[in-house]
């Protein structure tokens, strides 16, 4: 307890030293505001605030707030963000001043799809790298998977990303396991990000304002996964007018309604349900047509503004997956809730005060008959606290720091036969629980005029919760720190280093995930994951910021990895530690992307190469193995050319090396049966897959009409590429010492056509 005291008022000092620094510093006055959309009063995350003529400045932080310290004087602010018309306001500062902006919507950029920071030349000049926004214009402009436009699939199609299989909402970032992935909404853990066993995420783009994807400098604010966080904001609601957006596609719908609520206050609801289910009902089978298969989900937002200084957001999400037929069914969902308050104690000291709920659960059910009816239920729910704080003592300095408090009620399962009939037997696993306790501070300052730097500690604890009372602490510190160097305007150097740790690791037999996933807490006998990433990168801008050059390279080494010994069983296992190995990871890589922002063409091409290796006791005999994330090349192209005003063609070419898979190299036989001989571990690899998707938007109304419509037309697998999902190994059936392996993929193609409407 005496270590765990003193790491604390370490960084207590820590926090107070750098403060009562940055505020000795003379006399300033305060100009601070928030910075929205001027048609719909949505704030603007990150938009950037900066004297005309110098590169003094700030940005608008998650919710539209800025604030910049400086001396007496006359000055002229400039207000910027991409798609919108750059606003410049005069001001005469003789004290503190509160001035908030609207911009206006830039009708001459509605080419405008691209991945993309605030400002065009944001990313040379900014600090911090690894790091991509996406918007939801971006995504939509993206082809689609049966005409579900997805988040996950555009953030799968950026450097250092790659999909870990076929149709699957589950992600790898620079090597790292789809379960190392810290995926937030509005602040809330989403546990299992995927609909219809993957093949859609439970992200509803119409409901997204904001998407960021941190690849390895994970801000100090954050943690608890080894390898990328993806927030993702939802909107606030439109407190101008009222206003609905939706659309009706082959397999599902959607609709979203926002608008004011009085003059302090705005809402948004959304609701999205797929149909596959109704078309069963026509099918030949009566098995068939009693079948169950779909998918819904709703956002809902309330944002209350008290005054300028205080400000409430209510939010929550609620979805669920069903499949199901007569002897067998399933269903999983995640639900989410956060209640945020805003406080502005000064025009230099800004506060967002969190309560979260989250949770995520799964049924499964077999009746073959009523003595063989079983089910399995399992989930895990999460209750936090945060309190974030941002000050900014000068226009040089931008110091974050708080405190974070989750707690973790893991459910590892419970089941068996169901019925007096069944002659299965009922099992239930004790629940378990946990604590977590994070305190953190962070710094960006400008030590030049050219340098510029990036510094942060994070300390957590966290502790394993037995009977109510806290056992077992486990604590680390985790350091960040980021430094840039601008040449000039058009390019600069980056270098970073992170440590991250993980707390709860998920038991899963497969590496691109399944809804019957287990996760489980660090312990005694359980260490957390330790990551330490390395990073340099080379940002280059041409053509007056119209073309963006990236180059990184990173490396990461990571300690107490997990994996699971040969045919492990996990589920509703009394001794599923046992089951566990623990060992070491490495990974390295190269990321080139070059994009082009604006005009009728725009995209982007990205090549990633890469190596992910694991060495772990127990597993391939202690030697050294791919780990099932290691694909060497990856490649994404992505175009998007407006062909006129009503039509717009978009495309998107992927390409990865296979996945590291385990084969039967031999067998040998035991009486009447053969049993088979496998490789070293991930010794092989499926075939290399490679896809092209095309998308075609039609708008079917006038510019400027309240109501507009469209027609999208969307061809996945355009040439008919037969990639591997699995391949299984069969025995011939007239001869049995003869196998043969068996490929079976999903999609060859897969047309779909989606009406979309705005009101």
């Amino acid at each position: 307890m005496k270590r765990i005291n003193n790491r604390i008022y370490l960084l207590l000092l820590f926090i107070l030293s750098t403060i009562f620094a940055l505020s000795a510093q003379g006399r300033k006055y305060t100009v601070s505001g928030s910075i929205r959309d001027a048609a719909s009063g949505e704030d603007l995350i990150g938009a950037e605030v900066v004297i005309a003529g110098t590169r003094t400045g700030t940005v608008a932080n998650n919710y539209g707030y800025y604030s910049i310290s400086l001396d007496e004087g006359s000055y002229v602010l400039a207000f910027s963000y991409i798609g919108y018309l750059r606003k410049e306001v005069k001001v005469e500062l003789k004290a503190d001043y509160r001035l908030n902006v609207e911009l206006e919507d830039d009708a001459r950029e509605l080419s405008e799809v691209v991945v993309s920071a605030e400002r065009r030349n944001a990313n040379v000049v900014t600090s911090g790298m690894g790091s991509e926004k996406l918007s939801a214009k971006a995504i939509k402009a993206i082809p689609a998977l049966m005409g579900e436009v997805d988040v996950i699939k555009a953030v799968q199609l950026l450097p250092g990303v790659q999909s870990t299989s076929e149709g699957s909402s589950g992600f790898s970032v620079r090597g790292g396991g789809h379960d190392q992935n810290l995926i937030l909404l509005d602040e809330a853990t989403v546990y299992n990000a995927s609909h219809l066993m993957g093949f859609f995420s439970v992200f509803n783009n119409d409901a997204v304002k904001d998407v960021t994807l941190y690849k390895g400098d994970i801000p100090a604010s954050f943690g608890g996964r080894l390898s990328s966080l993806l927030d993702i904001r939802t909107k606030d609601g439109n407190n101008q007018r009222y206003a609905a957006t939706g659309g009706i596609g082959l397999i599902s719908s959607r609709i979203t309604a926002e608008g004011p609520l009085g003059d302090k206050a705005s809402a948004i609801v959304s609701a999205r349900r797929t149909y596959a289910d109704m078309f069963l009902a026509f099918a030949q089978e009566e098995s068939q047509r009693n079948a169950t298969l779909y998918f819904y989900d709703m956002n809902a937002k309330l944002n209350y503004r008290i005054d300028d200084n205080n400000r409430l957001f209510l939010a929550g999400y609620l979805g669920r997956d069903r499949f199901g037929a007569d002897i067998a069914g399933m269903g999983f969902g995640n639900k989410t809730a956060t209640l945020r308050w805003n406080h502005i104690f000064s025009p230099k000291l800004f506060s967002n005060f969190t309560l979260i709920g989250s949770s995520y659960d799964y049924y499964l059910r077999s009746e073959i008959s009523s003595q063989l009816s079983q089910e399995l239920t399992s989930g895990l729910e999460d209750y936090g606290l945060k309190a974030d704080f941002s000050y900014h003592p000068n226009p040089v300095n931008n110091v974050k720091f708080g405190y974070q408090f989750i707690y973790h009620v893991f459910m590892p399962g419970e089941g068996g036969g169901v019925g007096p009939e069944s002659i299965a037997g009922r099992i239930s696993l004790p629940k378990e629980f946990a604590a977590e306790n994070v305190f953190y501070v962070t710094n960006e300052t400008d030590i030049a005029s050219k340098l510029k730097l990036r510094y942060g500690l994070r300390y957590s604890m966290f502790h394993n919760v037995e009977n109510g009372r806290l056992s077992n602490t486990m604590q680390q510190l985790e350091p960040r720190l980021g430094l840039t160097y601008v040449f000039s305007d058009l390019h600069s150097v980056k270098a970073g280093y992170s440590r991250t740790v993980q707390y709860i690791q998920l038991a899963s037999n497969s590496s691109a995930g399944s809804p019957l996933d287990l996760w489980f807490q660090a312990s005694e006998t359980v260490k957390p994951q330790l990551c330490d990433q390395f990073a340099v990168g080379y940002f280059r801008n041409f053509g007056d910021d119209e073309y963006e050059f990236s180059s990184e390279v990173y490396y990461k080494d990571m300690k107490d990895v997990v994996d699971f010994k040969d045919h492990a069983n996990l589920i509703i296992n009394k001794d599923m530690k046992q089951e566990l190995r623990f060992g070491k990871g490495y990974a390295y890589g190269l990321e080139l992307m070059l994009r082009k922002t604006n005009g009728p063409l725009s995209g982007w091409i990205s090549y990633t190469l890469s190596k992910s290796r694991r060495r772990i006791d127990g597993v391939n005999e202690g030697l050294e193995y791919r780990s099932p994330y290691d694909k060497p090349h990856n490649i994404s192209i992505v175009v998007n050319y407006e062909l006129s005003s009503k039509l717009s063609l978009s495309a998107n070419w992927v390409y990865a090396s296979g996945t590291p898979v385990t084969y039967p190299t031999g067998r040998f036989k035991v009486e009447d049966s053969y049993v088979p001989i496998y490789s070293a571990r991930n010794e092989y690899r499926y075939p290399d897959y490679h896809r092209l998707d095309l998308s075609l938007t039609w708008q079917l109304s006038k510019p400027g009409n309240r109501f507009s419509h469209e027609l999208n037309f969307s061809l996945y697998n355009a040439y008919g590429r037969k990639n591997a999902w699995t391949i299984m190994f069969r025995q011939e059936s007239d001869r049995p010492d003869v196998s043969y392996a068996e490929k079976i993929y999903l999609f060859t193609f897969l047309p779909s056509i989606t009406w979309n409407f705005k009101f």
